[in-house]
């Protein structure tokens, strides 16, 4: 690549030694010379020519001096690197020139082999100063890529590293949650654009800003139903815990959302939540063309159906057994023994509750009721009906108390 170089310097002969000196460098292409004999004819050409990388400029000129061009090129927006020329006689200038920004300075008498080492070292300078720029502005494109997806703070390490999201994708311990809207689907069709449109904007932002809080993976938004990551792709030693405290508050947001719209007439359902976590095949599948950041495997399949649990169960949040045991302190009610969709073994799963809800007599109250229906004590049915009783918008203690009243008995539950 050539550079191009505007020296600018009132005197006449200076073109030809010029010229002369860098013969070889001309022919080989390496630099090419424009010329001015003033800052305000310097101005002009790179005015006319924006691809002049260095100006090499006399600071005693007529018209404009030196040091007003050097000011002119420091508040231009894509600043030039400057040299500046002048006799030993005047260091003040010099001095004052450096003070405004120029890169480096020669003196006068011209010693052209150190000219052309000044000139060669700023070469290496705008060259590594474009490399920064062209990074910087990569990383600014896939910043604003993947800040779709990611918390800020994760989207700006992946756009800093190349090589932290994998084409071929990898095997990953995650933790992974699904939610969607219940009747979501039935009431678009009753919507006016102008209504649906605020709707859903407004709750996947508010949703998306809950799992960014956690530092959670938007791995997909199809419709309402949002499908989060946690460790994934950077590595999270907390992942389980952080995709609980995300379920709650996602909870909360959602909950919050609902009653808002309810009172403008919108009859908008509950969202329901659930979460897992396993191993799973976490990467950008998308190929070369299309940004595809997502996972695959069983875990994501148990996730899904867990999440669809929640329907018949009178759950909003459906945890696995397998995420609440790798929580600290994890605070729940256990829902049972469910045997999902196309599956035959039973996976016990939990409704988390935040600590205070924990240690509410409510609460302790469903252990209770709980610890008889795996005991298949009798008492279960009362122990259940006096939870209902009590709140009849517990639907979770309502489940069990049909269940038990139409005969089943234990937490063992196939859910179709």
């Amino acid at each position: 690549m050539t550079s191009q170089i505007l020296v600018v310097d009132d005197e006449p002969d200076l073109e030809v030694l010029i010229q002369q000196k860098f013969r070889h460098q001309i022919r080989d292409g390496t630099v090419a010379f424009q010329f001015a004999r003033d800052g305000v004819e310097a101005l002009a050409v790179l005015k006319e020519n924006g691809t002049v990388d260095m100006v090499v400029t006399d600071i005693n000129m007529p018209r404009m001096d030196g040091l007003s061009l050097l000011q002119k090129l420091q508040e231009a927006e894509d600043k030039i690197s400057t040299i500046i020329v002048s006799a030993y006689g005047d260091m003040s200038n010099i001095r004052t020139a450096m003070n405004r920004g120029a890169f480096d300075f020669l003196t006068k008498p011209i010693d052209f082999p150190d000219l052309e080492a000044t000139i060669a070292k700023t070469i290496r300078h705008i060259k590594v100063l474009r490399e920064a720029r062209e990074r910087q502005a990569a990383a600014e494109r896939a910043h604003a890529s993947l800040s779709r997806y990611f918390s800020p703070n994760l989207a700006a390490r992946l756009a800093s590293d190349s090589e932290a999201i994998e084409l071929r994708g990898r095997r990953r311990e995650i933790a992974t949650l699904f939610t969607d809207i219940a009747g979501f689907t039935t009431l678009v069709e009753t919507l006016e654009p102008d209504v649906l449109g605020p709707l859903l904007n407004d709750y996947l932002v508010g949703m998306t800003d809950v799992v960014f809080a956690h530092d959670g993976t938007v791995a997909k938004i199809i419709g309402d139903a949002i499908h989060v990551l946690f460790g994934a792709p950077g590595e999270q030693a907390d992942h389980a815990a952080r995709a609980v405290a995300c379920a709650l508050a996602l909870d909360e947001r959602a909950q919050g959302f609902c009653e808002s719209w309810q009172q403008k007439g919108i009859a908008l359902g509950v969202t329901r939540i659930g979460a897992h976590a396993g191993p799973a095949l976490v990467g950008n599948f998308g190929g070369e063309r299309l940004f595809d950041y997502t996972a695959y495997g069983d875990t994501i399949n148990v996730t899904a159906r867990l999440e669809s649990a929640n329907k018949q169960l009178g759950t909003r949040i459906c945890v696995s057994a397998t995420l609440a045991g790798k929580v600290e302190e994890f605070h729940g009610r256990p829902v049972g023994d469910l045997v999902l969709r196309g599956r035959s073994e039973a996976l016990r799963a939990f409704e988390p509750v935040s600590g205070a809800q924990f240690k509410s007599e409510a609460v302790t109250n469903y252990l209770e009721a709980f610890a008889k229906l795996e005991a298949n004590d009798p008492s279960a049915v009362s122990a259940f009906a006096a939870l209902v009783a009590n709140n009849p918008e517990d639907r979770l203690a309502s489940f069990h108390l049909k269940r038990l009243l139409n005969g089943a008995k234990g937490p063992r539950m196939v859910l179709e």
